[in-house]
């Protein structure tokens, strides 16, 4: 597997209530000690000197490219893993505000050696939140339709979306490349509408693990079951 790890000064989307000790560095070393270094790329967008030396620090390759916004860092992450993967490598496009259980790398290797699919192990809690309280348009009396399946260690959700960090193979990429595109074409990216085309025009599922073992640091969304404070 290799994870191409989109990193940033910035915080996306303005000012979000974080753990407080989910700084870059402590994901990113998160990322490094569940996946391994040698599997890890950094795609550091624009970073500052101070953030720069951290990342060198940590041991992983580095890939700077001065974007200044989500959509076109993604778009390179993404042309990077079609460009030096084959088909059957696994690739993780990965945000920088997340933590990771350690199951989460063999986790992802289960799910997508049994499916064609994109896969997470963020359990996002909008799948637990009617739509007219804020959640997710297809949620109704807490939870979305869905097929329940199983690999060996965990059970999985097929689930109408998930946020821009998720898994996938370089052949499933390479296949998607266009949708991908279309979806990140403003300087954010639409994940939402992505999943749903990509389910509705392909009939390739989105699984989440249940329960998740990642989860993005904004406490309103934290993956549930896990004290994520202790991680």
């Amino acid at each position: 597997m290799k994870v191409y790890y989109r990193l940033s000064n910035q915080s996306a989307g303005g000012y979000k209530n974080k753990l407080p000790h989910a700084t870059k560095e402590h994901c990113l070393r998160n990322t490094i000690k569940v996946f391994g270094e040698d599997s890890v790329v950094v795609i550091g967008d624009t970073l500052n000197e101070k953030t720069l030396t951290m990342v060198r620090s940590c041991g992983v390759r580095l890939v700077e490219v001065s974007n200044g916004n989500g959509s076109d860092t993604f778009r390179a992450a993404l042309d990077l893993a079609i460009e030096e993967n084959g088909d059957t490598e696994i690739v993780y496009l990965l945000e920088d505000d997340f933590l990771h259980l350690p199951a989460s790398a063999n986790l992802i290797e289960e799910a997508l050696s049994m499916y064609d699919a994109y896969v997470t192990t963020y359990d996002h809690p909008d799948k637990y939140l009617d739509k007219d309280r804020g959640g997710n348009p297809f949620v109704e009396s807490g939870g979305e339709v869905t097929r329940l399946i199983r690999t060996r260690s965990s059970h999985w959700k097929m689930t109408n979306s998930t946020v821009m960090t998720f898994a996938t193979t370089r052949k499933r990429l390479v296949e998607d490349r266009d949708l991908l595109y279309k979806c990140s074409s403003n300087n954010i990216t639409d994940s939402f509408q992505f999943f749903l085309a990509l389910a509705q025009e392909k009939g390739i599922p989105c699984l989440s693990s249940v329960p998740g073992t990642s989860s993005h640091i904004e406490t309103a969304w934290l993956s549930p079951l896990t004290d994520w404070s202790t991680i």
